[in-house]
């Protein structure tokens, strides 16, 4: 097998440039996606229960026959970018994931406030989706809660 050799990236004092206009930097997060088993359990849980808007049912432009959705934070699904994309691509015959290297442990999902997380967590429990207690560490409050295949999903705030 051949050996591949670690990228070159610029020290984070001196941003790359393309030509010597245009710097390049990373703005954010773009979205993130992942694979579940059922889509119509995923929505009932992402759209129905933490209230992302479905934004796009589609099929995977890289395997037409794999259905897949995308989810936002923005329930319009236009203007600005939204602070938060999710998609997802649907593959019922995978087998379960494990956690280890190279894997994601968590998505953590930002809300406005820590009373709003303790709010989350009750309005979650009251629908029946178990979850941790609230705690703050490091600046933090949260909660952490899994999605219907299992994936660790935490509610954020900044602990003042």
């Amino acid at each position: 097998m051949a050996s591949m050799s670690e990228p070159q990236f610029p020290a984070p004092s001196e941003p790359a440039a393309l030509g010597s206009a245009q710097p390049m930097r990373i703005t954010g997060l773009h979205h993130a996606t992942m694979i579940c088993s059922d889509l119509e359990r995923t929505t009932a849980f992402y759209r129905d229960v933490l209230g992302l808007a479905l934004l796009d049912e589609s099929v995977n432009a890289d395997d037409p026959a794999t259905r897949h959705f995308w989810f936002s934070s923005d329930p319009l699904g236009g203007g600005a970018e939204p602070a938060l994309r999710i998609s997802f691509l649907e593959y019922p015959q995978m087998e379960k994931a494990t956690q280890g290297v190279g894997g994601v442990h968590h998505l953590a999902l930002a809300v406005g406030s820590a009373t709003e997380v303790d709010a989350w967590r009750d309005y979650l429990r009251q629908r029946e989706v178990p979850t941790t207690e609230g705690f703050s560490r490091d600046g933090l409050r949260s909660i952490y809660l899994r999605d219907p295949d299992g994936q660790i999903i935490e509610i954020a705030a900044a602990n003042p």
